[in-house]
C-alpha cells in the first residue's frame, strides 16, 4: 500500500483537517519533536487504497540569514551585506527539528499533499517542506505527479472535501517573490541597522534603545507618524468668528442655527453682520426640504479593515488582532483572516452561511427576517483574487472563544449580517431661514428603516429632537444672536486605524506584514500608543526621520518601497525575473547606503545633538579602569554599558538588570574593578570584570561572560574556586557558589536560570579544594549560627557534598530565577562554552534518589 504524506501550516489545522478527511476515524501521536502530531488513517487517492499521514509545520520551517562569520557586527563591515554576504536558509527554529522530524515522516511516502496557508507565504512554506522530504521519499514514475497543492479558504467540511477533490501545484513564482523579500529586508535591513546603531550608541549615552532599526517598510511606516507629529508642532492656532443664532415657535424649545458664511477671520467683520442681523426681530422660513437618504450596507470584510475595526473600535492592537483571527481561523470559526477581496465569489453560500447564525439569541431576530425575507444582494467590491472575504463559518459563543476572540468574532458575524442586510434609510430635513440680511441653516434626520444598522447600531442614524412643523413664510421668534470667538485646532495624532489605511493606500507592507510594521516601531521605542490607540512619536523616532529626510527623503518616503512591492508582485504573477527585480533593488540602496554613510556626521549628527547628550557626559561614576585608573561612568540608558571617557572606550555589561561595584575588588588580569549583577532579590547574581566581558581572556570563553563561566584557574572569583557541580536540570551548566547572597546563601547555574538556596542564616560558606566521592561534585564548607544550626549536638561546622550529604538535604531548595530574557544582537543568542567547575562535573552515574532528593524543592 502507497503512502500519503500531508502537510499542514499548524498542528491545529493538521488535526481539524484530518478529523473532516477520515471522518473522525484517525490514530494519532506524537512526532519526535514533540510539538507536532501525526495522524494516520488509510483511504482513496488518486483511484488507489492509500495510507495517509498528516501532520503540520509550525510556520516557516526555514529562515534567511547570513552565514556564520558575517553576523559579527564589529568585524563585518555593514557595506558587504549587499552584495559580498553570502546567505544561507536556516532553521527557523532550531530547537524544534523540524526538518528531521519531516524527513522521519517522509521517508518511503509515495505523494506528498500540501496544506499550507493560501497567500504567497504559505507558497514558500510549501517549497521548504519540499526541499525537506524529496530526498527521502519514494521516486515516482517518470510522468507521475507526487507534489500536490490544496487550495481552501476555510475549515470546513465542504471546503476542505472541495480541496481534496480538485489538487493543484504549489505556485513557484509566488514562493520566489517571498524570498525576494526576504532577501531585500535581510540585507537593507541589517546594513542599515547595523550602522546606525553602532554609530549612535557609541557617541550618546541617553539614548535609550538597545537597537536602532531600519526597514524597508518599517521607516516609511514611522515616516506617516512622524509626519503628523510634525504637522501638530507647526500648526499656529487662528482665531475666528462665527454668528450663532438661537430662535423659536412658540412654546418649542429653541432651535440653534448654523451660519450660512459659516465663518470669518476679522472680529469687525463679524461685528458688523452681528449688526445687520439684530435689525430683524424675527427669523423668516425662507424653505423646508425633506429628502430621502441611505447609508449603505458595508462591503465584504477584507483583512484590513477588520485590523481597522480591531485598532479603533474593539482597541486591540493590529498584531493582536491577526494573531486572534489566525486562531478563530485554525478552530474553524471563521474563513482565512488574510484577503484583500471585497466581493463574495458568484459560488458563495450567503445563505448557508446565514442560517448557522439562526440560533444565536444575539442576532437570531435579524437573521430569521433575513432569511424568511430574502437576502439582499452584497454590494460589488474589488476581486483581488486570493481568497474571499473574512466570514463567520459556524456558531459559536463567549464561553468558547474567550473574551477578546469573542469581540472579534462577534464583529465579523455582524459585519457578515449586515453585507446581505438592507440599507438604512432616513429622512433629512432642512429649514433655512433669514434673518436681516444674514440667512442661516438647521437640519435633522428622522430613521425611516434601520436596515444594516440593526446589526451594526455604532453606524445607525441617532434619534435627534424632531423639527417643529413649519412652512416657508412662517416667523419664529429671534431669542439672541451673538459673536462667538473660536481657534483653529490642530489635528490628532495617527490612529492605528489611520496609519493603516495610509500603509495600504501607498503600498507599504502587505495585509499580513502590516501588523508586525507597527509592532516594531512600537517595540523599538520609535513611537507609543497612547490613549485611542493614537501613535505619538518618541523623541528618538522624530530624530531619526528627519535625519532621513535631510540626507536622503527616499529612505523615508514611501514611494521606493511601493515600487519594489508593484516589482515583488510581478514575481509572484511570473512576469519579472527574480535576479534581476533583487538585484535592481539591492543596487539602488547599496548607494543610499553609502551616501547615507557619507553623510551622517554632517546632517544626522546635528539633529542628534540637539536631543541627546554626548556619551561622555551621561552616566554615574561606577567603577576604575584597569587602564588609566579613572572613574568609568555607567549608563543606564538601553543597552547600559560603562565609558571610560579618559581612554574613549565603552565596555558591554549584561541587560535587564542592576550593576553595581563589587568590593572595590579587581580582575587579576587585567586591573578593571569588578562589577556586580543581578536580576534582583529573587534572581540570580554574579560578578564580572568589564574587560573579560568585551574581551574574552581564554580561547574556551565567549563574549558576554562573567566571573561565574570564566576558566581562570587561580582566580578566587572565577568558576574554577566557585563552582560546585553540574547543573541538575541543564546539560552544559555549572552550578556556581553566590558570594554575596548571604545569609540568604544560594548557588545559581551559569547557563539556565536554576537557582538552588541553601543553608540560611550560616555565617560562612566556601567551596573546598576537595571533590565527593560519589558524584565528583565540590564539597562545601558551611559554618552555621550557633542558634539556628541543623546539625545534630549543636554542631556548627560541617564539611560535605550538597547533592549526597544527608546532613545537608533539608537545607536545599531548587527554584527558578526570576529573569528577564535579553535581545541579543547579530546572528543569534549567544551561547556559553562548557563550563566546569573546579575541572570536575558529577558523574552522570550519581545515584537517582540523591538527584530527586534535590529535585523534590523544585518550586
Amino acid at each position: 500500500m502507497r503512502t500519503v504524506l500531508m502537510v499542514a501550516e499548524k498542528p491545529s489545522l493538521a488535526q481539524s483537517i484530518a478529523r473532516i478527511l477520515s471522518k473522525g476515524r484517525c490514530t494519532s501521536r506524537k512526532g519526535l519533536n514533540g510539538a507536532c502530531s501525526v495522524h494516520e488513517y488509510t483511504g482513496s487517492f488518486q483511484g488507489q487504497s492509500v495510507r495517509f499521514k498528516m501532520t503540520s509545520v509550525c510556520g516557516h520551517v526555514m529562515s534567511l540569514d547570513f552565514i556564520g562569520k558575517y553576523n559579527n557586527w564589529d568585524k563585518v563591515d555593514p557595506a558587504e551585506l549587499f552584495s559580498k554576504a553570502p546567505t544561507e536558509k536556516k532553521e527557523a527554529n532550531p530547537k524544534l527539528n523540524m526538518v528531521k522530524f519531516l524527513q522521519v515522516e517522509a521517508r518511503g511516502c509515495d505523494f506528498v499533499v500540501l496544506w499550507l496557508d493560501c497567500d504567497k507565504e504559505g507558497e514558500n512554506i510549501c517549497f521548504e517542506v519540499l526541499d525537506a522530504v524529496q530526498p527521502v521519499m519514494n521516486k515516482g514514475g517518470v510522468r507521475e505527479q507526487t507534489v500536490f497543492r490544496a487550495k481552501f479558504s476555510s475549515i470546513t467540511d465542504t471546503d476542505i472535501w472541495n480541496a481534496m477533490n480538485r489538487l493543484g501545484e504549489p505556485n513557484r513564482n509566488e514562493a520566489l517573490s517571498v524570498d525576494a523579500r526576504q532577501e531585500l529586508d535581510l540585507r537593507i535591513g541589517c546594513a542599515f541597522t547595523r550602522f546606525q546603531t553602532k554609530y549612535f550608541q557609541g557617541k550618546y549615552g541617553n539614548l535609550d534603545s538597545s537597537l536602532i532599526s531600519f526597514g524597508p517598510c518599517q521607516t516609511p511606516t514611522l515616516g506617516f507618524c512622524v509626519e503628523r507629529h510634525d504637522k501638530i508642532q507647526s500648526f499656529k492656532p487662528e482665531t475666528y468668528w462665527i454668528l450663532q443664532a438661537k430662535v423659536f415657535k412658540g412654546k418649542d424649545s429653541p432651535l440653534t442655527l448654523d451660519w450660512s458664511r459659516v465663518r470669518v477671520f476679522d472680529r469687525e467683520v463679524g461685528q458688523m453682520f452681528v449688526n445687520l442681523a439684530k435689525t430683524s426681530k424675527e427669523a423668516k422660513v425662507e424653505a423646508v426640504s425633506q429628502k430621502e437618504k441611505t447609508k449603505q450596507r458595508p462591503q465584504a470584510l477584507n483583512t484590513v479593515e477588520m485590523l481597522r475595526v480591531g485598532s479603533s473600535a474593539l482597541g486591540m492592537g493590529p498584531q493582536h488582532t491577526m494573531q486572534i483571527a489566525e486562531r478563530l481561523y485554525t478552530q474553524g470559526y471563521i474563513s482565512y483572516p488574510r484577503t484583500e477581496t471585497t466581493q463574495y465569489p458568484e459560488n458563495f453560500d450567503l445563505k448557508g452561511t446565514l442560517r448557522q447564525q439562526a440560533n444565536c439569541p444575539m442576532w437570531a431576530e435579524e437573521v430569521k427576517a433575513l432569511l424568511s425575507a430574502g437576502l439582499n444582494r452584497p454590494r460589488k467590491g474589488s476581486d483581488a483574487g486570493d481568497h474571499p472575504p473574512i466570514t463567520p463559518m459556524r456558531a459559536a459563543s463567549e464561553g468558547e472563544l474567550g473574551s477578546d476572540g469573542w469581540r472579534l468574532y462577534e464583529y465579523i458575524t455582524r459585519h457578515f449580517i449586515a453585507t446581505v442586510s438592507q440599507d438604512c434609510r432616513y429622512l433629512q430635513t432642512t429649514i433655512e431661514f433669514s434673518i436681516g440680511t444674514e440667512r442661516f441653516s438647521c437640519g435633522g434626520k428622522t430613521p425611516i428603516s434601520a436596515g444594516y444598522t440593526a446589526l451594526m447600531p455604532w453606524q445607525g442614524v441617532p434619534l435627534e429632537e424632531a423639527l417643529p412643523t413649519c412652512q416657508p413664510g412662517d416667523a419664529f421668534t429671534v431669542d439672541e444672536i451673538r459673536l462667538v470667538e473660536r481657534q483653529t485646532g490642530p489635528p490628532d495624532y495617527l490612529t492605528e486605524a489611520e496609519l493603516i489605511t495610509l500603509m495600504e493606500k501607498h503600498g507599504i507592507g502587505t495585509d499580513a506584514s502590516i501588523p508586525v510594521h507597527i509592532n516594531n516601531i512600537c517595540q523599538r521605542n520609535y513611537v507609543t500608543v497612547e490613549t485611542g490607540r493614537r501613535l505619538k512619536p518618541t523623541n528618538l523616532g522624530v530624530v531619526l526621520v528627519h535625519g532621513y529626510y535631510k540626507i536622503d527623503a527616499e529612505l523615508v518616503l514611501p514611494t521606493i518601497r511601493s515600487a519594489v512591492e508593484k516589482q515583488l508582485s510581478l514575481i509572484a504573477l511570473g512576469k519579472a525575473n527574480f535576479q534581476q527585480v533583487l538585484q535592481h533593488a539591492l543596487d539602488i540602496f547599496r548607494r543610499k547606503f553609502h551616501y547615507f554613510v557619507d553623510s551622517i556626521i554632517r546632517k544626522q549628527t546635528e539633529l542628534m545633538e540637539v536631543s541627546f547628550s554626548p556619551i561622555a557626559a551621561t552616566g554615574k561614576p561606577l567603577s576604575r579602569c584597569g587602564k588609566c585608573h579613572r572613574f568609568m561612568k555607567y549608563i543606564q540608558a538601553k543597552p547600559s554599558r560603562l565609558h571610560c571617557s579618559h581612554c574613549d572606550e565603552t565596555y558591554n555589561v549584561p541587560q535587564n538588570g542592576a550593576i553595581k561595584l563589587y568590593k572595590e575588588l579587581r580582575c587579576p588580569l587585567d586591573d578593571f574593578e569588578l562589577v556586580l549583577w543581578t536580576s534582583g532579590a529573587r534572581g540570580k547574581s554574579y560578578p564580572l570584570c568589564p574587560y573579560c566581558f568585551s574581551n574574552p581572556p581564554f580561547r574556551d570563553m565567549k563574549k558576554g561572560m562573567g566571573c561565574n563561566e570564566c576558566t581562570h584557574p587561580s582566580c578566587q572569583h572565577s568558576l574554577s574556586a566557585l563552582g560546585i557541580g553540574q547543573c541538575v536540570e541543564c546539560d552544559s551548566g555549572v552550578l556556581v557558589l553566590d558570594p554575596t547572597s548571604g545569609p540568604k546563601w544560594r548557588m545559581a547555574c551559569n547557563k539556565c536560570n536554576v537557582v538552588v538556596h541553601f543553608f540560611e542564616h550560616a555565617h560562612k560558606v566556601q567551596v573546598s579544594q576537595d571533590s565527593c566521592e560519589v558524584c565528583d561534585a565540590s564539597l562545601v564548607m558551611v559554618d552555621f549560627n550557633k542558634a539556628r544550626t541543623p546539625l545534630p549536638g549543636g554542631e556548627t561546622q560541617h564539611t560535605g557534598c550538597v547533592f549526597c550529604d544527608p546532613l545537608f538535604q533539608d537545607a536545599v531548595e531548587l527554584k527558578h530565577a526570576t529573569m528577564r530574557r535579553t535581545a541579543h544582537r547579530g546572528g543569534g543568542a549567544r551561547r556559553g562554552g562548557r563550563g566546569r567547575g573546579r575541572g570536575r562535573r558529577p558523574n552522570p552515574k550519581k545515584p537517582k534518589d540523591k538527584m530527586a532528593a534535590l529535585a523534590a524543592y523544585f518550586v
